[in-house]
């Protein structure tokens, strides 16, 4: 195993970059980083929907976690490789694709983790700031999504976990992510796959341990600061679980 490291460390770090597109663990993280960050909006605004008193914006946002959230990501990822082309007229890049699959199943997840910090809050919070003349959105935008970021930072920060072992899944159309990189080593090397399926499985492992133990912390410091009695989940109990609606 020293022997793949020492050989073919660029590769599974960054993939044929400077010479060719990046890949590898670097591209896993840009992937992850940018789904999460893209899929939030969307999500906040999902959030909003599911918890809203009116039930003419708030059908439609449940319908659509449910159906996100019930379905596995590949699906989506078969969707977006076949569909974008036909819509736009033209090939668009692995990357792309597996992008948009990740913006559209992450955002329902993402949804269900702030509809949690919403509902988690006194509500006298809501009662007062309504009392004061707010009306609802302002109430949303001033009192309760800010501490319902805050609170539910740690479980955010633990489906930027799960994001990082769903770009996986973008090898089955290409895209040059970190199972890609091993996916081409094994292929090079053809006699040593469980070498190579070891190291690529320690070093999802390693990562995740890690980015876990910080979120840990994160969540440790919200708790301490957090002047409420509500219970916060933990950081390995996300309060989206996959796999249900």
């Amino acid at each position: 195993m020293l022997d793949i490291i020492q050989t073919y460390a660029m590769l599974l770090l960054v993939g044929n970059y400077p010479n060719g597109p990046l890949g590898g663990l670097v591209l896993t993280l840009v992937l992850s980083v940018l789904g999460i960050l893209l899929a939030f909006p969307l999500g906040v605004i999902l959030a909003l929907l599911r918890t809203s008193p009116w039930p003419i914006l708030r059908a439609p946002a449940i319908a659509v976690i449910y159906v996100v959230r019930g379905l596995p990501l590949i699906m989506f990822i078969f969707w977006a490789y076949f569909g974008i082309p036909a819509l736009l007229g033209r090939t668009v890049s692995g990357f792309t694709t597996m992008l948009c699959a990740l913006v559209i199943y992450e955002s329902a997840y993402l949804a269900e983790v702030i509809r949690a910090g919403i509902e988690s809050l006194p509500k006298g919070q809501v009662e007062a700031s309504r009392s004061l003349g707010l009306s609802h959105m302002q109430t949303q935008r001033i009192v309760v999504l800010p501490q319902a970021l805050y609170n539910m930072l740690p479980s955010m920060l633990s489906q930027f976990i799960s994001t990082i072992k769903e770009t996986s899944l973008g090898y089955v159309i290409s895209v040059q992510e970190l199972t890609f990189a091993a996916n081409q080593v094994n292929g090079m090397l053809l006699t040593q796959p469980f070498e190579v399926y070891t190291l690529l499985a320690l070093t999802y492992f390693i990562l995740c341990f890690l980015l876990t133990h910080g979120v840990g912390w994160i969540e440790r410091r919200v708790r301490r600061r957090t002047p409420t009695t509500a219970v916060q989940p933990s950081a390995s109990q996300p309060v989206a679980s996959r796999g249900t609606a």
